[in-house]
């Protein structure tokens, strides 16, 4: 008797074991996914004055990331060259003096030279010549190379080469080397106050 009881409690057993491990298996079935954040292996953006005007006026724009090479020649065609981007869309950042000692931003496209006599007629001034890079570094509170027109430590009158009036989106600095913003002319115009200008 006493190993028919031990037969009927070990098949009890074996049968309860299946039972949880079935209930279990449903539950892992029917559970819901568990969420697993995404893993970040992107090369962290970092936060500008340029980018957080952009943000605090809700404009639609797009960053646009690549490693900066410091034996570059050209900061702007450098962008050119490592986004893929056409040379006329991709503006540079250029700081000149007036006569009037009032220091003025020109952005105007990598490939192109500013034309300073030009700068002064917009400026409605006789003449204008480049700034010191002490200066510019002063009054924009960013470092040569990357200059953004956008979030100036100090407004400066600025004036946008004209042809970017006719393309759909410029590419600008965002403030730091090896980081462009893309942004509509029209944008950039209201985040700087600025004009529209033949400057080359």
């Amino acid at each position: 008797m006493r190993y028919m009881y031990l037969v009927i409690r070990l098949a009890a057993c074996l049968v309860n074991a299946k039972t949880l491990v079935l209930c279990l298996h449903f539950k892992e079935l029917t559970a819901k996914p568990r969420y697993n954040p995404p893993h970040l292996n992107h090369i962290s953006t970092p936060m500008t004055p340029a980018i957080n005007l952009a943000k605090k006026h809700k404009i639609t724009f797009t960053l646009h990331q690549y490693e900066h090479d410091p034996q570059s020649a050209s900061y702007g065609l450098e962008a050119v060259e490592k986004l893929g981007l056409a040379p006329e869309r991709v503006f540079k950042t250029l700081v000149a003096k007036l006569d009037s000692g009032d220091l003025v931003v020109a952005v105007i496209p990598v490939a192109e030279r500013l034309n300073l006599k030009l700068l002064a007629k917009a400026a409605k001034v006789k003449k204008a010549h480049m700034a010191e890079p002490a200066e510019v570094e002063r009054a924009t509170g960013y470092v040569l190379g990357g200059v953004s027109p956008l979030g100036q430590k100090k407004r400066l009158s600025t004036f946008v080469h004209n042809t970017a009036e006719t393309l759909g989106t410029v590419h600008v600095s965002a403030g730091r080397r090896g980081l462009e913003i893309e942004l509509a002319p029209q944008d950039l115009l209201q985040l700087t106050a600025g004009k529209f200008a033949s400057l080359c």
